[in-house]
């Protein structure tokens, strides 16, 4: 498209973007910007991520929007608070959209705190772990699609991606080597930490490692050092939507290895790889 050619589409925002992707544009400004995308294919490509973000988020988060408070949590919430005839309040969920929309802008989306996040099939629903998978999964979900930029820092600045991370995590990580798994290194990026109760300090950010195989197919690691002590575990795996998760424990330290494109056994056996370099 030409100089000219731009200047007859008003300029468009991230908002106008994100509005269209969400179905919220109206519809005047809607044609505007297809006709903007038809003529730039890297944006088309963008928005394409965008909507498949989109897609699984809400894979992940529909299926238990409209769930009861768990009998668990009332029961221990209630025998806290015997005193009180306040009832229990569930509390408000964002929109997918929302989320969908924090992450697209290029936020890292803040897994969200509380009972709704805890699979009530899990052995340890209320420990750390299941909020691991999950978080994993969300952020798996979030950058595997990108195109143009699924991690902060690429694997040919790998020192400096462990480097920078370690220091930002205030522990020492490692990205495990995959190769023999049939995966490379693309790179890292750093995210935010999950949120605790109110008033409790703030979590430390958790890191994120892509590789990806020669067929395209991208797999992560998650790393959280805000984990409880928990010794060691053993592999546990959750299925998050589409993201399949193996997720252990190290002392304070959590790990997840996340995919929606490779099946459970496969899945594992990357999984396996990256265990057998981080816990030797």
């Amino acid at each position: 498209m030409s100089g000219g050619d731009d200047k007859a589409v008003p300029p468009l925002t991230e908002a106008d973007l994100l509005a269209y992707v969400d179905g919220q544009l109206p519809e005047a400004r809607r044609g505007e910007v297809e006709a903007y995308l038809a003529a730039h294919s890297e944006e088309a490509e963008r928005i394409a991520a965008w909507r498949h973000q989109n897609q699984e988020l809400r894979a992940l988060y529909d299926g238990v929007l409209d769930e009861p408070l768990p009998e668990r949590l009332r029961e221990a919430a209630e025998g806290r608070a015997g005193e009180s005839a306040a009832p229990l309040v569930r509390p408000r969920w964002p929109s997918y959209a929302r989320a969908a929309g924090y992450a697209c802008a290029g936020l890292a989306v803040g897994v969200l705190a509380g009972w709704q996040l805890q699979p009530a099939h899990t052995p340890a629903a209320l420990g750390a772990a299941p909020g691991l998978a999950r978080s994993a999964a969300v952020a798996h979900a979030t950058y595997s699609p990108e195109v143009r930029h699924p991690v902060e820092v690429g694997a040919d600045q790998e020192a400096h991606l462990v480097a920078w991370l370690s220091k930002r995590l205030g522990a020492q990580v490692r990205a495990p080597r995959l190769e023999a798994a049939g995966y490379s290194l693309v790179g890292g990026r750093l995210l935010p930490g999950e949120a605790g109760a109110e008033g409790s300090p703030t979590p430390p950010p958790v890191a994120q490692f892509m590789y990806q195989c020669k067929a395209g197919t991208r797999v992560t690691l998650y790393v959280s050092t805000g984990v409880a002590d928990q010794g060691e575990t053993a592999f546990r795996y959750e299925r998050e939507g589409n993201v399949g998760v193996f997720y252990w424990i190290d002392r304070t330290q959590g790990y997840a290895m996340s995919s929606a494109d490779i099946d459970k056994d496969a899945l594992l056996s990357v999984a396996t790889a990256a265990y057998k370099q981080l816990n030797p």
